[in-house]
């Protein structure tokens, strides 16, 4: 008597095969547009889906008014110190060494000063911004209005001119191209500062970005970042350059 042998039948659920490629970690769940894909960064910009997951443009605009905001401060207080340092002799032997005591001291040392006395992150980096950039155009309106030929002051003084007039009518046409001089390394200073600003204090700005896109490990997105922040720094530095040159005049 033979025993017959039962072939097992083959099974219909396919097999999974394995991969060898790793799957790529990633912190939390993926940002998504408003269309519902994830986010490229780069395709869609201004997309806004919450207030801590907008586009890198939105990003961007908002770096750019902190820095307006910080560097219109500091023009409303360093131009008018400049023309007084630079007008009278006793006030700029008492400043100058606090200037240069102050201007050496690296921008984010100033970034906790600003937490500790505003108690929020966005003033904390206008005031950063502010203190940053105060110092060039403090530093060359004063030269500015040294370097004035003293056979204009002669003239103000026989014609009996008032200090008002001598600064609107003599000193600030002499002074206008170092002023624009020191305004065009002022918005260099602010647009670098910001970036590392919001690095530390968070909310939305490219700096903050950029270290989100770290932390995803999204180094495509950061490269992206950094070439838009270095297209927008030389695209205000042109801006005031051409502003400089419409104020220059040759001698």
């Amino acid at each position: 008597m033979r025993l017959s042998r039962r072939r097992p039948k083959p099974s219909r659920r396919p097999r999974r095969r394995l991969s060898a490629r790793p799957r790529p970690f990633r912190c939390g769940p993926p940002r998504r547009s408003p269309a519902g894909h994830p986010s490229t960064g780069a395709a869609d910009p201004f997309y806004r889906n919450g207030p801590n997951d907008q586009g890198i443009g939105w990003n961007v605009l908002n770096s750019l008014q902190r820095v307006a905001l910080g560097f219109g401060l500091a023009a409303l207080v360093g131009i008018p110190m400049g023309f007084v340092i630079g007008r009278f002799t006793v006030v700029n032997r008492m400043v100058s060494p606090l200037i240069s005591l102050l201007r050496p001291v690296s921008p984010l040392a100033w970034l906790p000063i600003g937490l500790l006395v505003f108690q929020a992150a966005n003033p904390a980096a206008i005031w950063t911004i502010f203190i940053c950039s105060i110092w060039p155009m403090i530093i060359n309106t004063a030269v500015g209005v040294q370097r004035v030929p003293q056979d204009y002051l002669n003239i103000a003084r026989v014609l009996n001119l008032s200090e008002w007039k001598v600064i609107t009518r003599i000193l600030l046409p002499a002074v206008l191209p170092y002023m624009l001089t020191g305004v065009r390394l002022s918005v260099g200073t602010a647009w670098l500062v910001i970036v590392a600003a919001e690095m530390l204090t968070g909310g939305v700005g490219i700096g903050f970005w950029v270290w989100d896109e770290w932390n995803n490990l999204n180094v495509k997105h950061i490269l992206i970042a950094i070439f838009i922040i270095g297209i927008v720094g030389l695209a205000l530095e042109h801006l005031l350059i051409a502003v400089a040159r419409r104020f220059t005049f040759e001698e």
